[in-house]
């Protein structure tokens, strides 16, 4: 019996893809299925996963057209057959143990969903790895107990994401939860983790690290200076969502705002220059439409955060220049911070 089914998407990842398969099928848990997505790659990444398949009868390989992570993600769903559902990007990699701790405790507490903290890591050039810990709760509270989101939203504070933890597959499997499929777009983890959020009735956080999260591949979709919209087209799938659950709506409907503008916020700071007058006023548009239909709160943002979001509303054109200055402040800060560790 499988006990958990591993999707890898792989598009492209020929200098990571060894180490994330030697991570995952050196699993002190035995009992899995690696479904392997080749994305279309142009590189040897299909090379690598045949010759892992042919010495791990348990890799399944699906080889298809380019067409996103997305439907790569979803044609992995389909597939599954595990109790549970873990998914690995395939330039990171986890601890042997992770399945096995995650599985185990999934089970003794009948849970949809358990996420554990990671690590986010970098390659330096004598090849050292150099980790940071990054916790799901940022104040250390919520962890090791049962939380239904729907009677405690607080746990869309914490740091999101689709793969530091495994899914039930008869959870997925009841509301039929899937990616978002627009092609060429990014950042297509949001809507299934907001998803399975929203409809999870049972979810764990466990304050240990397993998860080794890349943060050098410079083809990474956070890395990309280009993709100026692909945020807010991910969001507008997210909103679709909840005016199809109209049960849902009120529950969640601030914590969207929240996480929404919070993520667009990132997107500014990571698209070229030429891009950002733009996007502020983009930005602007929706959010004087979220003000209008009562979806923002001032009490799920910080002060900083609220103060931006009103000047870009009033005038896009200022908040572009005081929020110029505001992040070389803090850069300086952050600078300054680190010469004074290094003395």
């Amino acid at each position: 019996m499988v006990k958990v089914s591993v999707i890898v998407p792989v598009y492209n990842v020929e200098l990571y893809l060894a180490e994330c398969m030697e991570s995952i099928i050196g699993q002190t848990l035995k009992e899995l299925e690696i479904i392997c997505v080749n994305d279309g790659s142009t590189d040897s990444s299909p090379e690598i996963l045949k010759k892992y398949a042919e010495k791990d009868e348990r890799i399944i390989l699906i080889d298809k057209k380019n067409e996103g992570y997305g439907c790569a993600m979803n044609d992995g769903l389909d597939r599954a057959s595990g109790e549970y559902i873990g998914i690995v990007e395939p330039d990171d990699f986890i601890d042997l143990h992770m399945y096995e701790d995650l599985y185990t405790i999934a089970k003794e507490k009948d849970l949809d969903i358990i996420k554990a903290d990671f690590y986010r890591f970098v390659c330096n050039k004598k090849g050292e790895v150099l980790k940071s810990y990054d916790a799901l709760s940022k104040d250390g509270t919520g962890y090791n107990e049962v939380i239904n989101p729907k009677e405690n939203d607080r746990i869309f504070r914490y740091v999101l994401n689709t793969w530091s933890g495994i899914y039930r597959k008869e959870f997925i499997e009841k509301y039929h939860i899937r990616h978002n499929t627009t092609p060429g777009a990014s950042f297509q983890d949001n809507g299934f983790w907001f998803q399975t959020f929203c409809l999870a009735e049972r979810v764990c956080f466990v304050n240990r690290p397993y998860y080794m999260n890349r943060r050098d591949n410079p083809n990474s979709s956070v890395k990309s200076r280009e993709k100026v919209f692909c945020m807010n087209e991910e969001y507008k799938f997210i909103y679709q969502f909840l005016n199809s659950h109209p049960e849902l709506k009120p529950c969640f409907i601030k914590v969207y705002s929240m996480q929404r503008f919070r993520n667009y916020f990132t997107t500014y700071n990571r698209i070229d220059r030429k891009f950002r007058s733009e996007y502020l006023r983009t930005m602007s548009d929706e959010l004087k439409e979220a003000k209008k239909k009562g979806e923002l709160d001032k009490t799920y943002f910080t002060p900083l955060e609220w103060k931006k979001m009103m000047r870009i509303m009033d005038n896009p054109k200022s908040a572009r220049k005081w929020m110029a200055v505001s992040m070389f402040a803090r850069k300086m800060k952050q600078m300054l911070k680190r010469a004074a560790r290094e003395r």
